[in-house]
């Protein structure tokens, strides 16, 4: 668990590849990996997302992390760990997830949106707040404040590139972007969004 949450707060953005067809979501991924991320989330609202992950694992450099999100059924948890996943990652509290993962020696990032439901995630380990949108950076400064010290808390759901250094901000560990890594040009953009936010984090460190 330390070493994905070490990786995904030092990325800073988590690509979450939600992709109409197992080729999009592989070419997609590879894309991503190819830039130096090292931890990426495919999602099984892909068609054929056992294929797509298995196919991105077989090129994936070593030490990189690839996921499989929107686990709703331990069904899709079972189906995701035969086919090599990583860690997984829910929408919303799962308790079959979480028994599948735990039986698996892989890490979960619990999905919740209520202050309840994000404290007793992190209580367990990471958490995804979603959908983040609704809230904004304002309403994660807001459960900061509640949560334990060092509670890891990805929000995702809405996030365009250029909000990313506000979420940061307000107390995110890393932040999760979908559709918008998608847009034309997206890639030079998050090229930019990693770039200034490693500045700030050197010059924090500094």
């Amino acid at each position: 668990m330390t070493d994905l949450c070490e990786a995904m707060r030092s990325q800073q953005v988590l690509p979450v590849l939600r992709l109409p067809s197992a080729d999009q979501a592989r070419a997609a991924a590879t894309a991503m990996l190819e830039m130096g991320l090292g931890v990426v989330e495919l999602t099984a609202t892909t068609p054929g997302w056992p294929d797509a992950l298995a196919a991105v694992l077989g090129e994936a450099p070593a030490g990189s992390w690839v996921g499989m999100g929107t686990m709703r059924s331990a069904d899709d948890a079972r189906r995701a760990v035969d086919s090599g996943a990583q860690f997984l990652v829910t929408p919303w509290p799962v308790p079959g997830v979480r028994e599948v993962a735990d039986a698996a020696g892989v890490v979960v990032l619990e999905g919740g949106f209520t202050p309840a439901e994000v404290a007793a995630a992190v209580r367990l380990g990471p958490a995804k707040l979603f959908p983040a949108h609704v809230g904004g950076p304002t309403y994660l400064r807001s459960l900061r404040v509640v949560l334990p010290d060092g509670a890891f808390v990805v929000p995702t759901g809405g996030i365009m590139l250029d909000e990313v250094p506000a979420w940061l901000d307000a107390g995110a560990a890393a932040v999760g972007v979908g559709g918008a890594l998608l847009a034309p040009g997206a890639t030079d953009r998050l090229r930019g969004v990693l770039e200034r936010t490693a500045a700030q984090g050197a010059e924090t460190v500094a």
